[in-house]
């Protein structure tokens, strides 16, 4: 893309969240914009770093692997917000400041035993298959306590909050039914882990990016609005 447009895409979605935040009396600034950049070249990724832009996010870790090489002279703030395999824990420990996608103790007691210990600790997120849906990763409801729980004891790992991607549904209204019950969840677990700094809520795309923000969203993960659509065969 032009720099032109992803400069004038950043604005019109900054400008969204802006006015999304004041019709629901929030705080613009509690609200983080991720750019996820997966299957965009790093000059795309370039070119919004000059529009102000610090956080990305990716999908698939060699390819993030090969654009913060790319990238090596930005002070980006990378987040991996895909699936993670057992096998590629020690890179993603390594790379990245952020993991929304953790549902497994096993990829927790990994990241915790890989991050180097001159790194300050990984933040993560407990990915919630909110709406139960089979072709989607993440735990279930009722198992993110369990799961927080055992990450109170691992090193080198700051637990802080849940992460969703909701079935598509149309309207504001039916988008923040599923968006509010992960919101109460975190609030939920919140009071249960009192000494967590549970303060994530990672959810909220292009389409329901204002439902999201309504339900208390706090990191936005916005990727055709900021690049544009991906080309039909990206990501195979």
């Amino acid at each position: 893309m032009r720099k032109g447009e992803i400069t004038e895409n950043l604005v019109r979605v900054r400008e969204r969240i802006v006015t999304s935040c004041r019709s629901c009396g929030r705080d613009p600034d509690e609200v983080t914009l991720l750019a996820v950049s997966k299957t965009r070249p790093a000059a795309d990724l370039r070119l919004a770093f000059a529009a102000g832009q610090r956080h990305f996010g990716e999908n698939y870790l060699q390819e993030a692997l090969d654009k913060q090489k790319q990238l090596q002279d930005l002070a980006i703030q990378w987040h991996f917000i895909g699936p993670l395999q057992s096998n590629k824990t020690q890179a993603a420990a390594e790379a990245f400041g952020w993991i929304h996608s953790v549902d497994r103790l096993k990829i927790a007691q990994r990241l915790s035993s890989q991050r180097p210990p001159q790194m300050p600790p990984l933040n993560l997120c407990l990915q919630v298959n909110i709406d139960g849906e089979a072709s989607k990763s993440g735990l279930a409801p009722d198992g993110v306590l369990p799961l927080a729980r055992a990450l109170a004891g691992l090193p080198n790992l700051r637990l802080r909050g849940l992460m969703a991607i909701p079935a598509p549904r149309p309207g504001r209204e039916a988008q923040g039914e599923s968006l509010q019950r992960l919101a109460r969840l975190l609030q939920e677990l919140g009071e249960a882990l009192p000494d967590q700094p549970l303060d994530t809520l990672s959810m909220g795309m292009s389409g329901d990016m204002e439902a999201a923000i309504e339900a208390g969203a706090t990191i936005v993960r916005i990727g055709t609005d900021i690049f544009g659509p991906r080309p039909a065969t990206a990501g195979k």
